[in-house]
């Protein structure tokens, strides 16, 4: 077999320690494999858990808006509007474009005195089916609004607001929101503005790149937000309380992270993002956890999260009983068959 190259060991995320791996069946058989990297962290840094190369700069997506969120809320933007908790939850989430959610939005935008036009972040359907038919039905486009990522860009709306800067060009890094969410996500991160890369998310706002160790640490210091530091400290906890207290404005209806939030009763604050990756905070066990499957695709997601959940002890044994439809997934045919599944290998 041929030594991989310098150049192959850059693009491998696993090129580090031991492989982990989802798999789907078929015939009781592995047909094809999805693997994971991921980092279980203590608030210190310290692994307990982990697979692949945990320094290699991963963009978080998604995940990165609890971040986000912080930041406008340390800013002092949610104050300066009166913004609500529940609108705080859905700018921290990647909502399904259901009614409430859509609700929450336009209410962040009327307190900042802004309309949809102002969301740059263009337009697809619910993700929630039946709120997507909905629309269909009374002939409604899909607009801004019901983009999964339209809250975080009201939130960003509402410091670019409240900071006098111009709303218009929001999405850019030099933009005077961005570069203070920039800053402020690096320093959540203990880390230097120049250790965190850059690339454009699919919303269009820059997404932010960090090793899997440094993403894992601040979720698992999500346990004692204390730990940020008194400047950070009260944004922080409105942040994961909110979320907590709202998971349904988090993602939505038979959404994985809503549905485990749900069952783990508040013990677990999460967040997903494109391409497989998920970042966790186990609160009562002070542990961080971030996966990312490394072909991207999303199926493996869930199963290897509720594993390892399942492993490190955060979840017991009904918890996960509770979230088997998402540990094991089933894989059917055109005909409704179930012919296999996608589960932890």
């Amino acid at each position: 077999m041929q030594a991989k190259t310098e150049a192959d060991t850059r693009l491998d995320p696993f090129a580090v320690g031991k492989r982990a791996a989802v798999g789907a069946t078929r015939g009781g058989r592995v047909e094809s494999e999805h693997f994971v990297c991921f980092a279980a962290c203590r608030p210190d840094g310290s692994l307990v858990a982990c697979s692949g190369d945990v320094e290699r700069q991963l963009f978080m997506r998604s995940s990165a808006k609890p971040l986000i969120a912080a930041v406008a809320v340390a800013g002092g933007a949610y104050e300066r509007f009166g913004l609500t908790d529940v609108e705080l939850a859905v700018a921290t989430g990647s909502h399904s474009g259901e009614p409430y959610h859509v609700e929450a939005v336009r209410g962040m935008l009327r307190k900042i005195g802004l309309g949809e036009d102002a969301l740059k972040c263009g337009a697809h359907p619910p993700l929630h089916a039946p709120s997507a038919a909905e629309l269909t039905r009374a002939g409604v486009k899909p607009g801004a609004i019901h983009n999964n990522c339209s809250g975080k860009h009201a939130g960003i709306l509402a410091l670019a607001m409240h900071r006098g800067a111009d709303p218009a060009g929001y999405l850019l890094p030099d933009h005077p929101a961005q570069v203070e969410i920039l800053n402020g996500c690096a320093e959540l991160l203990a880390l230097a503005r120049s250790e965190v890369a850059i690339g454009i998310d699919g919303c269009g706002i820059p997404a932010i790149a960090v090793g899997l160790r440094k993403a894992a640490t601040f979720f698992a210091k999500l346990a004692d937000p204390a730990l940020f530091g008194a400047h950070w400290e009260p944004a922080v906890r409105r942040v994961r309380d909110a979320m907590r207290a709202h998971p349904d404005y988090v993602a939505g209806s038979a959404r994985f992270d809503t549905t485990l939030m749900r069952v783990a009763s508040g013990s677990v604050v999460c967040k997903g993002g494109a391409e497989g990756y998920h970042a966790s905070a186990a609160l009562e066990k002070r542990l961080g956890i971030c996966v990312k499957v490394a072909d991207g695709n999303p199926r493996a997601t869930s199963p290897f999260v509720v594993g390892e959940l399942q492993a490190l002890g955060v979840l017991d044994e009904a918890q996960a009983a509770q979230l088997e439809a998402y540990r094991i997934t089933p894989i059917l045919n055109h005909a409704g068959t179930r012919v296999g599944d996608v589960r932890r290998i």
